[in-house]
């Protein structure tokens, strides 16, 4: 029996109340992805009792959230393989993680709930983050290049809008990018205070997108390593030291507006405005052989004392560097420490919005700890503002060179905010 065009993956369901006897028969009739992706699919409707307005971040707005956000303690981040065969398919998705967003940020379970829909068929609601609330849980949502265009085919008519600025990201020296943990044409940020509360967001969005979408690689992080916001203090990296003192911050409305906000887009590419470009990178750090490296070297590396975070050349945390103070050897600040090669001085002034976390994944096969930073940031403009950038470290930056391994790599437009009754991607799809 031939199979129905587009049936198995990508047809919604007329409603929710499917039994498991009829969903094996579906799949009897080689239609398992109609009837499994349907359960999430319309799934989104259901209102409970909105949380305290305290632990809610609004969802719509001219951005996503998530970018600017004061940067929460907790981080699931997925990136998807789009298997819709049409676009209006990939749209539908789209839609449905928009309102299940919407829902879940809100602190409201999805659908029909987590306990309260039909006993005979598996909940809307995965239910693990009942009685947790919204924990100011953020979702952003980017595009990978491979959604516009694949092995040279246009796979949903994208083709034509795919920005100059989405591109593959160079092979810098020192990667050992691992295919598993690269690329991939949706990507999906949630953070939370509850760490509970993201994953429940990234599992339930996966179930939803089950016959449109597959998940190619998740990461759970862990505290925060850079603020977003003049009020919150600096976090740790797992290597001890403060981590993103002269980070981009949401109070920097003219600078973030500069280096991270899309606004000039015209064209094909005017969908953009009021998105960015997030990259993302997995970096393993070597934490045995840094944890046996003396106080005096690390704080050399890195160009900034451990315990304040001050720059090796004097005053306090937030002091601006004196690259030019020499000490009885040389520069204070090494011309090839951490600081010095990452210091806007030195990349023709440009500066990102970070948002990374740290991680262990538990041990290698050596009894090694796999952890590290995922690093995150924001920006108007890869090319200009993260390959530069990362090519000096990565040639010259002696703590990447000795300390550091790059295993997984992503560039992703994220594009602007959602108004009300809209969705996701909407200025990319009815441009």
């Amino acid at each position: 029996m031939d199979k129905p065009k587009d049936v198995a993956n990508d047809d919604k369901p007329k409603s929710r109340g499917i039994s498991r006897r009829g969903l094996f028969g579906v799949a009897g009739a080689g239609g398992i992805g109609l009837a499994v992706g349907a359960l999430g699919v319309n799934a989104v409707n259901a209102a409970t009792d909105p949380k305290p307005a305290g632990t809610i971040v609004d969802f719509y707005g001219d951005h996503q959230a998530g970018i600017v956000t004061e940067a929460q303690d907790r981080m699931h981040i997925a990136a998807f393989d789009v298997t819709a065969s049409t676009r209006e398919s990939l749209v539908s998705l789209l839609k449905d993680w928009t309102e299940a967003i919407a829902a879940l940020t809100q602190g409201r379970e999805i659908g029909e709930g987590a306990t309260d829909g039909n006993y005979d068929a598996p909940p809307d609601d995965t239910g693990e983050a009942l009685d947790l609330g919204a924990s100011h849980l953020t979702v952003t949502v980017g595009f990978g290049r491979t959604l516009f265009e694949k092995d040279g085919k246009d796979r949903y008519g994208l083709a034509g809008k795919l920005p100059e600025a989405l591109i593959d990201l160079p092979h810098f020296v020192g990667d050992a990018l691992e295919e598993g943990r690269s690329g991939g044409d949706l990507i999906v940020q949630a953070c939370a205070d509850d760490p509970q509360v993201a994953v429940h967001a990234v599992r339930n969005l996966a179930r939803i997108a089950f016959g449109r979408a597959s998940v190619r690689w998740s990461q759970i992080g862990f505290g925060r390593t850079s603020s977003t916001s003049t009020t919150q203090a600096t976090p740790r990296n797992l290597f001890g030291f403060k981590d993103g003192t002269a980070n981009l911050k949401q109070e920097n409305a003219d600078l973030v507006n500069q280096h991270v906000w899309v606004s000039d887009a015209s064209g094909p590419e005017a969908w953009m405005n009021g998105g960015t470009y997030m990259v993302a990178r997995r970096i393993r750090m070597h934490i045995e052989i840094w944890d046996r490296t003396s106080m005096r070297e690390q704080e050399g590396l890195i160009g900034r004392t451990k315990k304040e975070g001050a720059p090796l050349s004097g005053g306090g945390e937030f002091t601006e560097p004196d690259f030019g103070m020499q000490g009885r050897e040389g520069p204070l600040i090494a011309v090839d420490s951490h600081v010095s090669i990452a210091h806007p001085n030195h990349n023709n002034g440009v500066q990102m919005l970070r948002r990374g976390f740290n991680y262990t994944d538990g041990s290698d096969g050596l009894g090694k700890l796999d952890a590290g930073l995922f690093f995150i940031a924001f920006v108007v403009d890869a090319r200009t503002h993260y390959v530069p950038m990362q090519s000096a470290m990565a040639r010259n930056d002696v703590l990447s060179l000795e300390y550091l391994r790059h295993t997984g790599s992503g560039l992703f437009a994220v594009p602007p905010g959602v108004k009300p009754g809209g969705y996701l991607g909407q200025t990319l799809f009815e441009s």
